[in-house]
């Protein structure tokens, strides 16, 4: 047990617990909210500022065996996310902020002496102020504008996981800034515009910037107009049952200079004999979402090169990891295609089919996936079980089944 992490714990309800009992003698309004709403809304009189807090937990069971005869399999059991969220204003509607820390053993993972050799606690930390019409610069740490599916919650996933396309590919969250706009071409053609900057090593890193910076800029187009309820083109399945075909296209573009990281901003330190190996790092996305009347349709495309690849150290011999394996940039390119059927009990049958081709200097087999899932969606995404079982064709290599099951919660 991690009797650190519970001290931790037990530290922040005993804190909020003792701010409740103060917030309740100030001119304050204190609203709890209906399931999958948040735990405790709290707003003060004046309309300074408001808190929202909530809390979500995934409990994962899976089972692992190779399609071989007589190979082993393996069965686990796991809490797969434990979070908690806060989010609000400050001042001012048009100041926002978010907070989202993790609790699970997933979540923290990863600590080095990039994090100060601490658990990496936090997810999001980030100021969102709409200064100008329809402009919104965002400060702090959260998901960079990349691949549709990493920017889609862990919580209103399609499937029990994310696709083989988002585990090798994705640029997940970063320090730094965003820029966001948006405007109407018609009355219902919606484009959004993103640009980021940002440190280029991933979430937590208290050391600085080894290499340079990284730059992403996203545009989305969505000619039928808003998806219905919040963030619909950013959620899995139809479960509003769009009543008109809404679609959702985005292209993102990300360049990350000097990068030092196997996966632009995600992977391993890319180690030498001098330091790190530096090179500039471009990633490529393509996806749409597609929703009418129950049925969804995702798709993915992503793309990755550098400029120098493999590392190197300095008398030109390659650098090679702790294993002795050559180390190098995981290029290469991926494509990600799901879609479901909601029944009108809110019962879901879905299916993916997924593609990896690594470049020919990491030394990786390419790898097909196919899923087929099955969902109940009992609150829509705050309370719903899944499963899920796949066929994975590694090729050259191994060829296995992965079969899972999954309760999600949220408050």
């Amino acid at each position: 047990m991690n009797y650190k992490n519970v001290l931790i714990s037990m530290g922040m309800l005993a804190s909020l617990s003792v701010y409740s009992q103060k917030i309740a003698e100030q001119p304050t309004t204190i609203n709890t909210k209906k399931f999958g709403k948040g735990i405790l809304n709290i707003v003060d009189k004046d309309s300074t500022w408001s808190m929202k807090f909530s809390a979500r937990m995934q409990f994962l069971t899976k089972a692992n065996w190779s399609a071989e005869p007589g190979a082993e399999s393996s069965t686990s059991f796991a809490v797969r996310r434990a979070r908690l969220k806060f989010n609000g204003f400050a001042f001012s509607p048009k100041l926002t902020y978010k907070i989202e820390l993790g609790l699970s053993n997933n979540d923290i993972g990863g600590a080095n002496e990039f994090t100060n050799n601490a658990p990496r606690v936090i997810y999001d930390a980030v100021v969102k102020w709409n200064f100008y019409e329809n402009f919104e610069l965002w400060m702090g740490q959260t998901k960079l504008p990349g691949n549709r599916e990493r920017v889609i919650s862990s919580g209103d996933m399609q499937l029990v996981d994310r696709s083989l396309l988002n585990r090798h590919f994705n640029i997940d969250r970063d320090m730094g800034m965003q820029l966001r706009h948006h405007f109407n071409l018609t009355d219902k053609f919606l484009v959004r515009e993103i640009f980021a900057i940002s440190q280029g090593e991933g979430r937590n890193i208290t050391t600085g910037n080894l290499g340079g910076f990284q730059y992403t800029s996203r545009i989305e187009m969505l000619p039928f107009g808003m998806f219905t309820g919040s963030k619909g083109d950013y959620k899995g399945a139809d479960l509003k049952r769009e009543e008109k075909p809404k679609l959702a296209v985005g292209v993102t573009y990300d360049f990350n200079n000097k990068a030092v990281k196997t996966r632009s901003n995600m992977g391993s330190y890319m180690r030498n004999d001098v330091g790190f190996h530096e090179t500039n790092i471009s990633t490529i996305f393509a996806d749409a979402m597609f929703k009418y009347k129950g049925f969804s349709f995702m798709g993915e495309y992503a793309y990755r090169d550098a400029k120098d690849a493999i590392a190197k150290n300095s008398d030109g011999s390659l650098a090679l990891d702790d294993n002795g394996s050559q180390v190098s940039v995981l290029e290469g390119s991926a494509l990600n295609l799901q879609g479901g059927y909601l029944f009108k009990k809110n019962w879901e049958v879905s299916g993916r089919y997924g593609n990896v081709s690594f470049g020919e200097l990491t030394g990786k087999s390419d790898v097909n996936n196919y899923t087929l899932g099955l969902s109940k969606y009992i609150v829509g995404h705050k309370l719903k079980v899944q499963t899920d079982i796949s066929y994975i064709d590694e090729m050259f290599t191994d060829n296995r089944f992965l079969y899972r099951l999954q309760v999600d919660i949220h408050f």
